[in-house]
């Protein structure tokens, strides 16, 4: 399927049925995959659930899957509004100055292009260069625009975990402050007027060998609020030397953005969007780990 379909709905069905006796040329596990991947669209809201009642009237869309076109990370979601991905420790979201071509903007955007030269990527929101997971991409210049002057009300959960130094963390906690930075580009946190409020909350979820795995909540999203705020607990994030970590036990950041949760600003459909945990913070936690799946 080379180009987006429109299939309007003359008499009601099962969403998935109604893929079986519309779309041509594929096998029914083909089909499938179009839901699973994000591929299919009913009146422009992305959908997955097979059984989905359809009534007369409705259109069904599929969106095309690129070909040819490769990404060095995983595709988590995909659809006519919104391209989310699974960025890697080690990536940057966006350019800088020293660094402006091998980023998950540029890879994105080309990704789009191999199959729609006139195809745009807008940048939502940022990871860190080390901290891995969940990022979000709009293909929109408005849709972008209302998500990020609507991000506070719009997003529902971002969820982390983070590998912290130390084991005599209280089982949960909230920091709070405001944040600012200085010219060597390190955040902390500041008194009085200065700085913009940073809300972290974590909850202790094992401990284990001289570390503690947490699930971070973010109120607000300040650039590097999970660190700082470890940081000045005096347990920074393990592999994080720029904020004071002593120990490197997984050759990364133990920092991943594995929940993003949110209101999509036209449809107003809750999406949730999950990365699942990279292999160091398994390996350092596999009890807990385990007992996800």
């Amino acid at each position: 399927m080379k180009r987006e379909s429109h299939f309007p709905v003359e008499e009601p069905a099962s969403l998935l049925d109604f893929l079986f006796a519309h779309v041509s040329g594929q096998s029914r596990n083909n089909v499938k995959h179009l839901l699973s991947r994000g591929q299919v669209l009913v009146d422009n809201i992305p959908q997955r659930q097979f059984d989905l009642p359809l009534v007369p009237g409705q259109t069904v869309i599929i969106l095309p899957q690129a070909k040819g076109a490769s990404l060095p990370f995983p595709v988590l979601y995909e659809d006519r509004d919104l391209l989310v991905i699974h960025k890697p420790a080690g990536l940057l979201s966006v350019a800088t100055d020293t660094q402006k071509s091998r980023t998950a903007y540029r890879l994105a955007a080309g990704y789009l292009r191999a199959r729609d030269p006139n195809a745009r990527l807008f940048v939502v929101h940022r990871l860190d260069r080390d901290t891995s997971g969940v990022l979000m991409f709009s293909k929109s210049e408005e849709l972008r625009n209302a998500l990020q002057e609507n991000w506070n009300c719009l997003v529902k959960k971002r969820g982390y975990w983070a590998v912290a130094e130390g084991e005599d963390l209280p089982d949960s906690g909230t920091c709070r402050s405001p944040l600012t930075e200085n010219r060597i580009h390190r955040v902390y946190s500041t008194k009085g007027g200065e700085g913009k409020e940073a809300v972290t909350r974590y909850t202790v979820l094992i401990r284990r060998g001289g570390y503690s795995l947490l699930n971070v909540e973010l109120d607000t999203g300040r650039k590097n609020q999970i660190r700082v705020h470890l940081s000045e607990l005096g347990h920074p994030v393990a592999g994080d030397d720029k904020y004071g970590a002593q120990t490197d036990p997984m050759g990364r950041l133990g920092l991943h953005a594995y929940d993003l949760t949110l209101t999509h600003p036209g449809s107003k459909s809750l999406l949730t969007f999950t990365a699942p945990p990279p292999d160091g913070f398994t390996r350092m936690f596999s009890r807990y780990f385990s007992s996800l799946s």
